[in-house]
């Protein structure tokens, strides 16, 4: 059956349909309407060996922010679905990724617990279609509905595409680890005995 998730969210704003299985081989099937956003789906996939399909109908006549903060709303309740009570897993994740001149870090502790801290910052309001202040409003609903602390760190930086991307990159590296199985995890890694 797998660590799998299938979650669909409508509003007046945003109809978005989101698989995820967290033991995939990195393919992606991503339909957002915001070409650059689908690249950095498609990135986090690939990067993090997800399986991820990602459909998306926003109201971009309008701009991009329900699509893009609503997609992290539903991702972040894929993720929280498939690591299901999270037994066996090492619960933390981190990675340092460059992306040529880009250096970002990102840690992750699947504890129950919403937190997010992140200080990259961008010198270009738009890359592509895509609003770069976005990139905080993301992973911020990524990680309020997946019950994660998340940080992120920008190290260095200068290129706005690099910075975007090493941080969508960093965070599904520290997230493979983060559910990834360790055999000398017997129940959850928690003195409380609950990552909930």
């Amino acid at each position: 059956m797998g660590r799998k998730a299938e979650i669909t969210r409508k509003t007046g704003e945003t109809d978005i349909y989101i698989a995820l299985d967290l033991d995939g081989s990195g393919k992606a099937e991503i339909d957002t309407g915001i070409g650059f956003f689908d690249h950095m789906l498609d990135a986090f996939a690939r990067h993090g060996f997800f399986d991820l399909t990602v459909r998306v109908k926003g109201d971009l006549e309008v701009d991009g922010h329900h699509t893009i903060e609503d997609t992290g709303i539903v991702l972040g309740q894929a993720i929280a679905e498939a690591a299901g009570d999270k037994k066996g897993i090492r619960r933390y994740g981190s990675f340092i990724l460059p992306m040529d001149e880009a250096l970002i870090l990102c840690a992750v502790d699947l504890c129950g617990r919403a937190y997010f801290s992140s200080d990259v910052s961008f010198t270009a309001e738009r890359i592509g279609q895509f609003e770069t202040e976005m990139v905080r409003e993301f992973f911020l609903s990524v990680a309020h509905n997946a019950g994660m602390n998340l940080h992120l760190k920008m190290l260095d930086g200068v290129n706005n595409h690099h910075i975007a991307e090493a941080s969508f990159k960093a965070f599904a590296k520290a997230l493979d680890e983060a559910v990834s199985f360790d055999s000398r995890v017997k129940d959850v890694l928690s003195t409380k005995g609950s990552l909930a």
